[in-house]
């Protein structure tokens, strides 16, 4: 059985006006994993009405060892519309598990912890490293402010010893297995999740 293709052929009719459209997806069809609001719509213009609605949460993962669980990271951030995703450490990290969302997303590089720590500081964002130190508050519980970075370590060691004493607070995502932590993509999306539960959906913590 062949399987369907992706997305929409060309468009049918007279091709729509505005800046937002681009005549080579009207012409030949729009096959990209985008949902239905932006077909046919150029990449700058996606972006530019994502900006208009992004949240006040970003994401930070330290790359010293060039972490797979970066493009996983990213793909999540673009389905919450993150305000952007800060790679810390190395400039190079693995595009693959993206899947082409760093393009709809806003991605920075900080050399260093300390690059990271005063560019939250001058935006005033609060920094919330998201690991399973014994100083760790449970996630579930805390009252996640609007503005803020969650920062998460390399898969396998977690947060660096300079990343876990910049933070504000560190916190725990409640675990009832035999592992000692999770795989730090579904650990940045359950983050990202609870995010939008206080702020989107107004539920309270707890």
């Amino acid at each position: 059985m062949i399987d369907p293709p992706v997305g929409v052929g060309p468009w049918e009719g007279p091709h729509p006006d505005g800046p937002q459209w681009d005549p080579v997806l009207l012409a030949e069809g729009d096959r990209r994993n985008v949902v239905d609001q932006y077909r046919y719509w150029t990449m700058d213009a996606i972006v530019a009405d994502l900006d208009t609605r992004r949240h006040g949460f970003h994401v930070a993962v330290e790359n010293w060892q060039h972490d797979l669980n970066i493009g996983s990271v990213v793909r999540t951030a673009n389905a919450f519309n993150a305000a952007a995703v800060h790679i810390v450490g190395r400039r190079r990290w693995n595009r693959r598990g993206a899947m082409v969302t760093d393009r709809y997303q806003h991605v920075h590089h900080h050399p260093e912890i300390d690059d990271l720590v005063s560019w939250a500081a001058e935006r005033d964002l609060t920094l919330l490293g998201v690991d399973t130190f014994p100083d760790a508050v449970p996630l579930e519980t805390f009252n996640l402010p609007r503005d803020c970075v969650f920062l998460f370590g390399q898969e396998g060691p977690g947060l660096s010893p300079e990343a876990h004493a910049a933070c504000d607070a560190v916190l725990s995502i409640a675990q009832y297995g035999s592992t000692r932590s999770m795989n730090a993509a579904a650990a940045a999306a359950i983050a990202m999740h609870a995010w939008v539960r206080r702020h989107v959906f107004g539920q309270p913590p707890g």
